[in-house]
């Protein structure tokens, strides 16, 4: 009973305060702007004005706190996002770079092939290069290719641009190359198109410089000239060519005279890049010279 005689007294408020409010909202609107409400309304904002003032200015740091916490995620959000795209654009670069290098590499193997005095019918095999040497001399590579594709020891390994090195060991499915970088490699070679000869060996941690050594003072070496594989036995080192003739191996740089010594060195720039090779071929079978590669002087 008690409970019924407050709600219907808070009814009763409320309607009247409803209708005190319509009342109010109407004579507010139907007055002039010089009227009392809406002198009391301006009365009012004066009053609270400094109010409001100090209140946002107190809310401010809380506000600015909360809009740097807003921004603070939506920015890590976005590093993130920029994070991932940057890494897939990494990725993409990457395998965009390796598909172009494979690709020279490819083409250069099959436009060696193909170049003038290089040896005929010497049935290449392709393959990948997968270990390196740990040193840092560039003296051997190991390949995907073993005595089960063909590979036997003694094999020349060709790169794009020219002579790589040897088989000197084999497995099944693997073989490894020396290279002509090696410290034990000894390659008989001439130079084009005069007939010079003489025996390619390395410098030591040099893979750009090959040396040739053996040339006679009067056989006339100039700079520009290109060297290949001679093909035959050399007395002097007791070294046989286990290359076919005519396999490009680099070009001359630099010919050293020396009044005393008999024989001038002969540095060569090889035609194959000896510390970044990927893709090799193996000529499983040595082939014969093209008439090019057959001039002597």
């Amino acid at each position: 009973m008690f409970d019924s005689k407050v709600v219907r007294r808070r009814r009763a408020a409320l309607a009247i305060f409803v209708a005190l409010s319509i009342v109010m909202l109407t004579a507010y609107f139907g007055e002039s702007g010089g009227g009392l409400f809406h002198t009391l309304q301006k009365g009012a904002q004066e009053a609270f004005a400094p109010i409001e003032t100090g209140a946002s200015r107190a809310l401010k740091p809380a506000r600015d706190l909360a809009g740097w916490f807003g921004d603070t995620l939506d920015a890590k959000g976005e590093n993130e996002d920029l994070k991932a795209e940057i890494e897939e654009l990494r990725k993409r670069l990457g395998e965009n770079e390796t598909a172009r290098r494979d690709n020279e590499q490819l083409r250069g193997l099959v436009k060696l092939g193909r170049s003038d005095g290089y040896p005929r019918g010497t049935k290449p095999l392709a393959a990948r290069v997968i270990a390196r040497s740990p040193t840092v001399w560039y003296s051997s590579v190991k390949i995907d290719k073993g005595s089960g594709d063909g590979v036997r020891v003694n094999q020349p390994v060709i790169a794009a641009g020219g002579l790589a090195g040897r088989v000197t060991r084999v497995t099944g499915g693997t073989a490894e190359v020396s290279l002509i970088t090696d410290g034990s490699s000894a390659v008989s070679a001439q130079v084009m198109p005069r007939g010079a000869a003489g025996i390619v060996k390395p410098q030591v941690g040099e893979p750009d410089d090959l040396l040739l050594d053996f040339i006679e003072k009067g056989r006339r070496v100039t700079e520009g000239t290109t060297v290949v594989t001679s093909g035959f036995t050399s007395s002097r080192e007791g070294v046989e060519s286990l290359f076919p003739r005519g396999i490009p191996i680099g070009r001359v740089t630099e010919v050293d005279l020396d009044e005393v010594d008999l024989y001038q060195r002969v540095h060569i720039k090889p035609f194959a890049d000896l510390r970044r090779i990927d893709y090799v071929q193996v000529l499983t079978r040595r082939g014969t010279a093209a008439p090019e590669a057959a001039v002597v002087e």
